[in-house]
């Protein structure tokens, strides 16, 4: 019996090392999750149990229709038709300046 009592106390130090240890790693983790889903509900990301939901921030239906209108207006000032002429008369200046 004498023999069998450091072997016990070994094994009896090693279980109650890994409990510890698989205890830390588990608060640890679950504080870094913690920590993720706070950083990420910043960001309007929230998860729940059935999945990942992403808030999107309300705009308005004017300021929509603005930046969409002022993107088209860029985009239409950047461009050049040079077989174009417009029946409204728009084009009159550049054909006026190209004669000359």
């Amino acid at each position: 019996m004498a023999s069998f009592l450091p072997l016990l106390i070994l094994a009896a130090l090693i279980v109650l090392l890994a409990y510890i240890g698989f205890q830390q790693i588990y608060l640890y983790a679950n504080e870094l999750a913690d920590r993720g889903r706070r950083k990420m509900e910043k960001k309007n990301v929230t998860f729940t149990k059935d999945g990942m939901k992403v808030g999107v921030k309300q705009r308005s239906t004017e300021d929509y229709a603005d930046k969409t209108q002022s993107y088209l207006v860029k985009a239409w000032g950047l461009t050049s038709f040079p077989a174009y002429k417009s029946r409204l008369g728009w084009n009159k200046e550049t054909e006026q300046s190209k004669k000359t």
